[in-house]
């Protein structure tokens, strides 16, 4: 894969972004499953980048972690070990979700709000779908804790599903305004 220096850069901004939005909720309460900015930029990143460049700056945040920089928002914050966690499965998540929000709603072809959001919500379903079965694995049958699915729900889904669609819409209507921004400085050059 080739990568311009742009590319690069807006990898790296968004893999930085993302960091910034774990290390926020630190300092929030110690949930199983905290509250995060993460699926926003997950899916501000596959909406602005495209798929390729979106799923890469996840892919660099969730790498920065595991080599050992401490970005991830609960404890042990990085290093291998991380993918023990019950939530790591949404942070494979997120780099699906913005291939597949990217996909979707391609930048280059400047699709409108509605089908921002249609993509950020196909993005939204990846995250869950990955994200809350490696939940109920790690729990069962690494921490060897009896978690029946509907728990998962209870813990991983219902009380982050509301200001998740809040953050889609808000990424939509950010993705669309910059888009439309963009499209109008390129009619002027």
């Amino acid at each position: 894969m080739r990568l311009s220096p742009r590319d690069m850069v807006l990898a790296a901004l968004f893999a930085a972004l993302a960091a910034v939005a774990a290390i926020m909720v630190r300092y929030g309460s110690p949930a199983l499953v905290p509250f995060s900015l993460l699926p926003f930029v997950a899916l501000l990143a596959g909406g602005m980048l495209g798929p390729r460049l979106g799923a890469l700056s996840m892919l660099i945040y969730v790498l920065m972690g595991l080599a050992g920089v401490p970005v991830f928002a609960k404890p042990p914050f990085g290093g291998p070990a991380y993918v023990l966690q019950p939530t790591f499965g949404f942070l494979l998540g997120f780099i699906c979700a913005a291939w597949v929000t990217g996909a979707l709603a391609p930048p280059q072809k400047s699709p409108g709000p509605a089908r921002y959001f249609l993509a950020m919500l196909a993005g939204l379903a990846v995250i869950y779908l990955i994200g809350l079965p490696y939940m109920y694995l790690i729990v069962n049958f690494y921490l060897g804790k009896a978690m029946p699915p509907l728990q998962v729900l209870k813990v991983g889904f219902l009380p982050f599903i509301g200001f998740d669609l809040l953050k889609a819409a808000a990424a939509a209507a950010l993705a669309a305004l910059v888009q439309r921004r963009l499209h109008a400085l390129a009619q002027r050059n």
